[in-house]
């Protein structure tokens, strides 16, 4: 048997499909790059990541940092994936550009075609219909189903246009997160919306029609917190296995860490989906593999960065590591002999939430940590380079240079969470709670993460040739919608005076507690 949740990591907005033998997940991945995050599975438990749609989405300022602006809690939301006629669509939009976006590919790994949609379609999903024509399902508290042309790039003109759902009145959030499907001749829909009364969380609800004019009728499907915190567990897809047993991929708030994947078994009753064991979301789960010799790859994972050019001139990251915004390219680089990573401060920045080029792993529940060792023999008065935990209330442990000298210092964001949905612009300093001097310029620097029940706790220390000392103080970490996401480690390197320092990187070791 197998712990839900499945994935103790922060892989939000679900949508499961299965071709043939294999089950294929895309989670939202909002700020970070490369984007879209596609994950594998043979068993619906295990997950590894498998491949990205997109290496950028478009580099406009906001993406790239530029100025005053980002897109912390915007970005790729809540895309759709399907698999029709042997081609891969995922579809989404990105609420800094509010556009939708439609990636097409014959490979998951790609190449994808991109493609601007024609509309705004919030949380969609899509069905292709087995007359050949295809519709797109979205909306919050209103949701619309509107027939797209043959080649998906708007609406059909005098195609079907309604509002099929109209959530109640008494909810703190509407009806959202589609996920469309055609099962058995009848047509379903996936919804996640708040309660404002009753047990007050997330629930998971489906409606239903015998064809595309017809009425939708149905209920909540799913109200349950798997005891943790009145969190609920909802928003996501159904698959079916190649035996006909059916399973939902949902996610729950875990505080800090983020929303983490949960499967939940699904049986019908009267052409309707029954979710859970007695309307609760199992504990443990057993589900067959259909490869179960196969060996999955982690999804964090620690990096000697013995990385080399491939047949273009580029070198590529392992999977685990996602850029916070798009990355200037000249301002990092591998030295894959010597397995070091070298990151540079192309210009000012506040703090390390400003900064570019923010190299980043998700954290893993319900503890865990990571090292790493820093070279900062190249930073230059006013640098900062080390790792943090990030998140809008960051924490962090760096090599600091300051008027020729170095230290070690701990520095933290320890404000109020910013709930201002991509408005985030902190241009503070931080507080440094403590700094040592340091001999020479190399450090060996850790972050612990603790999210045992909602602790969301970040602790810093540093190697000292015998053992690790803490350092400064405890961070306390929050979800907030002003980042939107599970708390990261990133490694940064940050000027405050003048652009140009850099820094090296070498032996990033993280270890999960299990």
């Amino acid at each position: 048997m197998n712990n839900n949740p499945i994935l103790r990591s922060d892989f939000p907005d679900p949508d499961v499909i299965r071709v043939g033998d294999t089950y294929y997940m895309i989670s939202t991945t909002m700020h970070f790059m490369p984007g879209g995050v596609i994950l594998r599975s043979f068993d619906l438990i295990h997950w590894e990541i498998y491949s990205y749609v997109y290496e950028t989405l478009d580099d406009t300022p906001a993406q790239m940092l530029d100025g005053d602006q980002s897109i912390y809690g915007q970005g790729m939301w809540a895309a759709s994936l399907r698999h029709h006629q042997g081609r891969f669509y995922v579809c989404f939009v990105a609420n800094d550009t509010c556009k939708t976006y439609l990636y097409q590919a014959d490979d998951l790994r790609g190449p994808w075609q991109k493609q601007i949609m024609e509309g705004f379609y919030h949380d969609c999903s899509l069905l292709f219909d087995d007359d050949g024509r295809v519709y797109i399902v979205y909306g919050n508290t209103e949701i619309y189903l509107t027939e797209l042309k043959p080649d998906l790039s708007g609406p059909k003109p005098g195609g079907l246009q309604r509002l099929i759902v109209r959530d109640r009145e008494g909810v703190r959030m509407g009806y959202e997160g589609a996920h469309f499907y055609k099962i058995n001749g009848r047509y379903y829909v996936f919804f996640i919306h708040w309660l404002a009364e009753g047990s007050g969380r997330r629930v998971q609800a489906c409606f239903s029609a015998d064809s595309l004019i017809g009425e939708f009728t149905g209920k909540d499907v799913l109200d349950d917190d798997m005891g943790f915190f009145n969190n609920g567990v909802a928003q996501g897809g159904i698959v079916d296995t190649p035996e006909g047993d059916w399973y939902a991929v949902l996610f729950q708030d875990q505080g800090a860490l983020g929303r983490v994947p949960v499967v939940v078994p699904v049986r019908w009753e009267d052409d309707f989906p029954v979710f859970g064991v007695d309307g609760k979301v199992p504990a443990t789960i057993q589900t067959k593999s259909t490869r179960p010799e196969h060996v999955y790859a982690p999804f964090v994972s620690s990096d000697d960065f013995h990385y080399f050019p491939g047949v273009d001139g580029k070198i590529r990251l392992g999977s685990a590591w996602q850029w916070n915004h798009n990355p200037d390219d000249a301002c990092w680089a591998v030295d894959g002999a010597a397995g070091v990573l070298q990151l540079c401060a192309g210009r000012l920045s506040e703090n390390v939430t400003r900064a570019r080029n923010v190299l980043t792993q998700r954290a893993v529940g319900p503890a865990c940590r990571a090292s790493v060792e820093v070279d900062g023999s190249l930073l230059n008065d006013g640098d900062y380079a080390g790792m943090c935990a990030l998140q809008g209330r960051y924490g962090m442990v760096a090599i600091a240079r300051e008027k020729g000298q170095t230290f070690i210092v701990m520095k933290g964001n320890p404000g109020k969470a910013d709930y201002m949905m991509g408005k985030t612009l902190d241009k503070t300093p931080g507080v440094e709670y403590e700094r040592i001097p340091l001999a020479g310029a190399k450090a060996v620097l850790r972050v612990d993460l603790n999210f045992a029940q909602m602790a969301d706790e970040a602790r810093f220390s540093y190697w000292d040739g015998a053992a690790w000392k803490p350092i400064g103080a405890v961070q306390k970490l929050y979800f907030g919608l002003d980042h939107f996401v599970g708390c990261r480690f990133g490694l940064f390197v940050y000027a405050t005076e003048n652009p140009g320092g850099r820094a090296g990187f070498r032996k990033f070791v993280v270890e999960v507690e299990r």
